[in-house]
């Protein structure tokens, strides 16, 4: 059934709980019905906003026009001898994937475990964490062009996956609305256990090689002790991309800060945690108003209660110019701000 409502508040459609309404909201639980809402937009309707669970969305305003929202659900499951390929709806819980998959010993997802937010968001965003991406996982990705109600299919290939990038971010943006997402998962388990502290926080469990569901339940243990819940204090998960940089940049600041965290990207490139910059400039647990940096996780932006966009905006902005000129390396936001 296709849900239209006017002036509609979209608190409970952002983590970071801002107080915001659209013109327009509409949500739809069909291709048919995304088909038929597209065919009846309007330029009165524009601009348009695709929103999944807006847990990766910063409003520094109220939107001057039409947000879509997928409540696209299902599941359907194709035997591929050693993989498995599972196409789900754009409108599906992300963890209640990683849960099915888990509970059906399929593997892949496991390291992604709590990430908040929608399956349509996983093919835009390519979501990641502890050394897994969904590009790693996604065979395709349907969906229907705005301006012709078209349906399209696009491979892992064609989408263009980098960290945290994707061309639906790019060339590709409000341009399709994602219907569903298939993911080839593994039916023999090989554990990704070298990213963070995932083997300290095993140990702690008297855990050696873990079954995926140990996994599972130790990320979320990590997880839920380093990033604030969202109903107690609005926040869209980590805030900023971890930098990429050339060999001879990290070398120099490395010569500067010898236990400065990092992860080789290619012979050429390291990565290096923005949280750990922004750490070292002395903002982990202060505050800019109402705006903050969490206690716990300094690449986590959270809304201390009543902050508008706009100071979390001010907040994000002043840590980059701060990060810059104490290390020289630019820091980007990977939430939508919109």
């Amino acid at each position: 059934m296709i849900v239209d409502r006017q002036d509609f508040s979209l608190l409970c459609y952002n983590t970071f709980g801002i107080e915001a309404k659209c013109r327009r909201f509409i949500e739809f639980s069909t291709v048919e019905e995304l088909q038929q809402v597209v065919g009846s937009l309007t330029d009165a309707d524009r601009p348009l906003l695709l929103l999944g669970g807006g847990s990766n969305l910063l409003l520094t305003g109220d939107y001057k026009g039409t947000v879509l929202h997928s409540a696209i659900k299902g599941y359907e499951v194709e035997d591929c001898g050693d993989d498995v390929l599972l196409r789900c709806g754009s409108g599906e819980i992300w963890d209640d994937v990683v849960a099915l998959c888990v509970e059906n010993h399929w593997y892949g997802t496991e390291n992604l475990s709590l990430i908040p937010g929608e399956v349509g968001a996983s093919a835009v965003q390519n979501i990641g964490a502890y050394g897994a991406e969904a590009k790693d996982l996604i065979e395709k990705v349907e969906a229907v062009e705005i301006s012709t109600g078209k349906n399209c299919e696009m491979s892992n290939a064609e989408c263009e996956y980098g960290y945290r990038q994707s061309k639906f971010k790019h060339e590709w943006r409000d341009r399709f609305m994602i219907t569903y997402v298939t993911y080839r998962l593994k039916k023999q388990y090989s554990p990704k256990l070298d990213y963070g502290n995932i083997r300290s926080e095993l140990e702690k469990q008297g855990i050696g090689i873990p079954t995926a569901a140990q996994l599972r339940e130790c990320i979320i243990r990590i997880r839920n002790a380093k990033l604030p819940d969202p109903k107690v204090e609005g926040n869209a998960g980590s805030f900023f991309m971890n930098p990429v940089v050339a060999k001879e940049k990290y070398e120099e600041l490395a010569a500067l800060y010898p236990n400065m965290p990092h992860y080789m990207v290619d012979e050429q490139h390291e990565k290096i945690p923005a949280g750990w910059m922004i750490d070292q400039c002395g903002w982990k647990g202060k505050s800019l108003g109402r705006a903050g940096v969490h206690d716990k996780q300094a690449l986590v932006l959270v809304n201390r209660g009543g902050a508008t966009g706009d100071e979390i905006v001010r907040l994000c902005e002043t840590i980059r110019q701060q990060v810059k000129e104490r290390f020289g390396v630019e820091i980007n936001p990977e939430v939508n701000i919109r």
